[in-house]
């Protein structure tokens, strides 16, 4: 799995990186940066909590191609 986003819905909430900050981060304008696209089975957890805290759907997973 690879985590995705779009920094045109993303409104700087950081609760992504509050909860996954191997994954996330906020650049200085407050959006959303992915720092590891790459999601392994035993971070799969954390990253789908933080997906899921996103209140504007900025970020998701893909399958890896």
């Amino acid at each position: 799995m690879r985590v995705t986003s779009d920094l045109g819905r993303c409104q700087g909430y950081g609760n992504c990186v509050a909860i996954d900050e191997k994954h996330f981060d906020l650049d200085d304008d407050g959006l959303v940066v992915v720092l590891e696209e790459a999601v392994s089975s035993d971070e799969l957890p954390t990253t789908e909590e933080a997906i899921r805290q996103c209140p504007v759907a900025a970020i998701w997973l893909e399958d890896s191609p």
